[in-house]
């Protein structure tokens, strides 16, 4: 049968496909937006160590809210001597 003809035979799948459907194009979507996220390492030979160079104030998170990013001085003392 063909898959047109099975969905007008029974009607009650079409909601439930319609269901799966957007489930699954929700988590195709999530999976390429977590990859395009700075704090996803792909390809490690261009930039060996990417944390050196992410940038405070992007979210690197999917929500956030009321964030603010101070320096700490300790971190910052070791980080200028161990350079």
């Amino acid at each position: 049968m063909n898959f047109f003809q099975i969905l007008t035979k029974k009607k009650e799948i079409i909601p439930l496909l319609l269901f799966v459907s957007s489930g699954g194009c929700g988590a195709l979507f999530i999976a390429v937006y977590s990859l395009k996220k700075s704090d996803v390492i792909i390809d490690r030979t261009r930039n060996p160590e990417p944390w050196e160079y992410v940038d405070p104030n992007v979210p690197a998170k999917l929500l956030t809210i009321n964030q603010e990013w101070k320096p700490i001085e300790e971190l910052q003392k070791v980080r200028r001597a161990t350079r």
